[in-house]
This record gives C-alpha cells, sequence and structure tokens, in this order.
C-alpha cells in the first residue's frame, strides 16, 4: 500500500464522528435562549418586586400612620392604625354631610397581585413544557443522530470507494460503476429529508409555539389594564381619611368623624408600578420578535448540510410558508448546535469548497473528501478522450 493510500485512510478515519452510545444529547435545550430570557424577566421581575414589598412592610412596620386624637392613649392608636388598614377606604367630602367612599386596596394587594402576576406569566412556560416539549426531544434527537450518521455514512462511503479504486485493475470499471451509482443516486439515503419535508406539513408545535407567545402578549396587555385601571387610580394618594366610628363605637362624641391617616409605603407602591411597566414594556418588543423569527427559514444552517447527499431543500425550492414545524425544529437545532458535531466539519467543508478551483465537481461530502482522499470527483479527462478514440 503506498504512503498516499495510508495517508488518505488516515485522514478518512480522522474525519469519522465519534458513536454515541452513552447517554443521549444530557445538554439537549428544549426552550430558545430568547425564550429563556423572557420567562425569566416575566416571571422574576414580579417576585423580586414582591420581595421588594415584603422587605418595605417588615423593616418599617405599619404601612399607613394615622393622626389620632392627642387625648388617645398608644393602645387606642395603634387600634386606629390597625382598622384603617383594615378598611383602607377614603372618605372624600362630596355635599355636606355626605362623602364619597374611595377604596385604596391595591395597596394591600400589592404583594399578592405581583405573586399572582408570577403565577400567570408562567403558565404559558407549563403549556410550552407539557404540549411541545416531549415531541420536539424526540425530533431533535431523531434529527441530530440522522444528521451526524448521514455524515458518517458519507465517509465511510468514500473509504469503501478508495479501496475499490486500490483494488480495481481497469480504472475504466470503477469509473462506470461510480457514474452508474450516481445516476442511480445509490449515495443518497433520502429518509432524513422526507422526514423534514413531512414536518412542513405539522403544525402543532408551531402552533404550541405561536400560543406562547401570544399568551404573553395576553397577559402583559392584562397588566397594563389592571396597573391603568386600579393602581393609576390610586398612585398619587399620600393620604385618605379614614372613619372608625362603626359598630359599638358609633356613638361615641369623643371620637372624630375622620381620621387622617399617611401611606407610608406609597413611594414603594410607586416603584413596584413604574417598574412593572417599564419592565413589560421593553418584553413586548422581544416577544414580538420572538414570532417574527417563524416567518422566516434559517437557511444558513440549511445551506450548510446541503453538502450532505439527499439533503437539498434548498435547491429543490421544497421550502414553501416557513410558519411549520419544520422551522421551529431548525430553531432549536441552531440553539444546540454543539449537539451537531457534524456541523463544525461540514462547516469547514463549505469554507473549503467556496475556494477550490474545482467547485462545479463538489456537490456534497462525498465528492469533496473523494478529492481529498486522492481521487478525482468525476471521471479523469484522458480516461474519457481514451473511451472516445476507441468508440468507432
Amino acid at each position: 500500500m503506498s504512503l498516499a493510500h495510508t495517508a488518505a485512510e488516515y485522514m478518512l478515519s480522522d474525519a469519522l464522528l465519534p458513536d454515541r452510545r452513552g447517554p443521549r444529547l444530557k445538554g439537549l435545550q428544549l426552550e430558545l435562549p430568547l425564550d429563556r430570557m423572557i420567562k425569566f424577566v416575566a416571571v422574576g421581575s414580579p417576585l423580586l418586586l414582591m420581595s421588594l414589598a415584603f422587605a418595605q412592610e417588615f423593616s418599617s412596620g405599619s404601612p399607613i400612620s394615622c393622626f389620632s386624637p392627642s387625648n388617645f392613649s398608644v393602645r387606642q392608636a395603634a387600634y386606629v392604625d390597625s382598622s384603617c388598614w383594615d378598611s383602607l377606604v377614603h372618605h372624600e367630602q362630596d355635599e355636606p354631610g355626605q362623602y364619597k367612599l374611595k377604596s385604596l386596596w391595591p395597596h394591600k394587594a400589592l404583594p399578592y397581585s405581583l405573586l399572582a402576576l408570577a403565577l400567570v406569566m408562567y403558565l404559558p412556560v407549563l403549556l410550552w413544557q407539557y404540549a411541545a416539549v416531549p415531541a420536539l426531544s424526540s425530533d431533535l434527537l431523531f434529527i441530530i443522530s440522522e444528521l451526524d450518521k448521514s455524515y458518517n455514512r458519507s465517509i465511510r462511503l468514500v473509504q469503501h470507494m478508495v479501496k475499490i479504486r486500490q483494488k480495481s485493475s481497469d480504472p475504466h470499471v470503477f469509473w462506470d460503476e461510480l457514474e452508474k451509482a450516481r445516476k442511480e443516486r445509490y449515495f443518497e439515503f433520502p429518509l432524513l429529508e422526507r422526514y423534514l419535508a413531512c414536518k412542513q406539513r405539522s403544525h402543532s408545535l408551531v402552533a404550541t409555539y405561536l400560543l406562547r407567545n401570544s399568551l404573553l402578549l395576553l397577559f402583559t396587555s392584562a397588566t397594563y389594564l389592571y396597573l391603568g385601571h386600579f393602581h393609576l387610580n390610586v398612585f398619587f394618594q399620600k393620604e385618605f381619611s379614614c372613619s372608625v366610628k362603626t359598630g359599638l363605637l358609633s356613638n361615641e362624641i369623643h371620637i372624630p368623624d375622620l381620621i387622617t391617616c399617611r401611606l407610608t409605603s406609597l413611594s414603594v407602591f410607586q416603584i413596584v408600578s413604574l417598574s412593572s411597566v417599564a419592565i413589560y414594556t421593553l418584553l413586548v418588543p422581544v416577544i414580538i420578535y420572538n414570532l417574527t423569527r417563524l416567518c422566516r427559514w434559517d437557511k444558513g444552517l440549511l445551506s450548510i448540510y446541503e453538502m450532505l447527499p439527499a439533503f437539498d431543500l434548498l435547491s429543490r425550492k421544497m421550502l414553501g410558508c416557513p410558519i411549520n414545524d419544520l422551522n421551529v425544529i431548525l430553531l432549536f437545532l441552531r440553539a444546540n448546535i454543539s449537539e451537531l458535531i457534524s456541523f463544525s466539519w461540514l462547516s469547514v467543508l463549505c469554507v473549503l469548497k467556496d475556494t477550490t478551483t474545482q467547485k462545479h465537481n463538489i456537490d456534497t461530502v462525498v465528492d469533496f473528501m473523494t478529492l481529498l482522499a486522492g481521487l478525482e470527483p468525476s471521471k479523469p479527462k484522458h480516461l474519457t478522450h481514451r473511451v472516445c478514440d476507441e468508440s468507432p
């Protein structure tokens, strides 16, 4: 065996990908990076603001401070604070002897409304986890495995071609068989391509993904309505008039009709409200951008894998409307590019293919590796001329 043939065998052996028979793809990402960021912000920010509200309540004690009459004892003043915080109703004089009541309950419900907001924002994540992740994980495991196997099959095929060429005494026979195999498409393994083509006609994943992001937009709009209708109504209410003349105290003459109270937690309430509006306002364009990614194909990833035999979704113009399961799978393949070992090899081969002087003879990884192994990707010209000269 010549040194050239030995070097070709070593090169092809090194190009083979390792067989992963152990734990299958433990680091598989079943959530896009942008989706993960949206989840952390949409769910984490209300929890963070809720902790701020609770911290203020525990550190400063009572969230209100009422100006009780000077003749009230300490226990009576504490009762006034407790009673006014329980009722949290502002008595605004409308006509002489008549009062217009205005509830200030958003102050009391602030931490719990933030907790409810966090739970609601987590519902789209649960929807994705239970409705899409099981099917998506099986699809990704199969596709990643088949892409790497298809690359390995191409390398083993070139190894077999090199061995046949070494054993063949007549080069004409070898090249005739090779051209026949290419004409009959023996080198192609269309299972993966047909599977991906079927995914173009499936819409379960993309429907779940659209529903997830649509629910986020819907819940964000509901948050705006809640903040605008309830928080804005009491946003600047720093003081309120409270009545403690109820029940057994209704006939007490020494107790004033109204007692002025001040909301000591108003600054925290305003910070939480403004922060919520700012956070979700910044989140809306990100969610919309996330949806627009479904309107275009990731042709960069597809063009790399065009080097594999029978993976010509682009060249055959088989891609139609991008809103289908295949486009969602391509987004997750891009997110799991570290699991695609064949991607780095094919990227290098694509760069070398673009710089080679024989671009017209190189279509797949089989053609390129054949050239690197020392064989012509097509029948040599001197053999073609010789056949023409021998024919009458």
